[in-house]
């Protein structure tokens, strides 16, 4: 699923590039130029983030805005941080707490959590919303490398840990490494369903998350977990192309629309998906009805229930259904 996007507007960022290896001076643009970095794996802030912007004139910077309130941001992280080691320093993944952070959080325009977006040579382009298949982030992955090479953005960052475990950036530009976040640990059946979405097995994660959900019907993050675990599944295996090429063949087929809906919400345009869905309502009978409110109430968990998009929806949909 090919989600990056053109870049979105310059971020300006200021100063200078940072240093290549053995203190050099980084020099952006040049080919497989090396550029000396605590971790791949770094947490920004507001505070710091102007080094940040440095950074992505040498070399490619994915920021992952995230809340430790969201299982999307749970299901995501161990993928993202897999994927960027993986890539050996083609890109530096930033991760932003988005509670802690508000003026991060509003120019990324971040609508929903979590969102994963990119920054090349000071400017920020949007990736996509919400938890992704890995297959899927290693598509975006593979087109924010072409952009930044289109961009002159070359260089290589060569992570002083040696392995990309991870750091932060301090108020001085000096990075270092910082604890780990301490989260509470999971209920049984959650625990398993993450296990299950890191080894790419959605079917079981599934299963968990609704065993969660019949011993608690209330258990508000279990139905968030299910359905963002849902739409993985559904898209798993299949490519922006696919679906969309699908969708446009037959536009009367509910399930080729609905994939399309469902790849819109997972790219960040949540109105196109709820629009299209909508839209099915005015031709549909009522066991198609019945398929796309259920369909619409899975996204409005994958977006999240307090989103004012969602609310404006519900409303559209409440009036159609009576």
């Amino acid at each position: 699923m090919n989600r990056a996007a053109a870049p979105a507007g310059a971020a300006g960022a200021a100063g200078g590039a940072p240093g290549g290896a053995g203190g050099a001076p980084g020099v952006p643009g040049a080919p497989g130029a090396g550029v000396s970095v605590p971790s791949l794996l770094l947490d920004g802030t507001d505070a710091t983030f102007t080094q940040i912007l440095d950074l992505s004139n040498a070399v490619a910077v994915i920021v992952e805005l995230w809340a430790s309130w969201s299982d999307g941001s749970r299901i995501l992280a161990p993928l993202m941080q897999k994927l960027i080691l993986e890539y050996g320093g083609q890109f530096v993944l930033v991760r932003v707490e988005t509670d802690g952070n508000p003026q991060l959080t509003a120019a990324f325009q971040a609508q929903s959590v979590p969102t994963v977006a990119a920054i090349i040579a000071g400017r920020p382009v949007a990736l996509f919303e919400g938890a992704q298949p890995e297959q899927s982030i290693r598509d975006v992955l593979d087109q924010v490398v072409q952009l930044a090479a289109q961009n002159g953005v070359t260089g290589t960052a060569l992570p002083a840990d040696g392995h990309g475990g991870p750091g932060g950036v301090g108020a001085d530009g000096v990075e270092g490494e910082v604890a780990e976040p301490v989260e509470e640990p999971l209920p049984p059946h959650h625990a398993e369903a993450f296990d299950a979405i890191s080894q790419g097995d959605y079917k079981t994660a599934i299963a968990e998350y609704e065993k969660a959900i019949v011993q608690n019907p209330r258990d508000a993050l279990a139905a968030a977990g299910l359905a963002q675990v849902k739409l993985l599944d559904r898209l798993d295996g299949k490519t922006l192309d696919e679906i969309r090429a699908d969708g446009a063949a037959n536009p009367t087929d509910i399930d080729a629309q609905l994939l399309v809906a469902d790849l819109d919400v997972s790219g960040g345009h949540v109105e196109d998906a709820f629009d299209r869905i909508l839209a099915l309502f005015t031709k549909a009978d009522q066991a198609t009805k019945d398929k796309l409110r259920e369909r619409m109430l899975e996204l409005f968990e994958v977006v999240g229930l307090d989103d004012p998009r969602v609310t404006v929806a519900r409303r559209r949909l409440t009036m159609l259904l009576y």
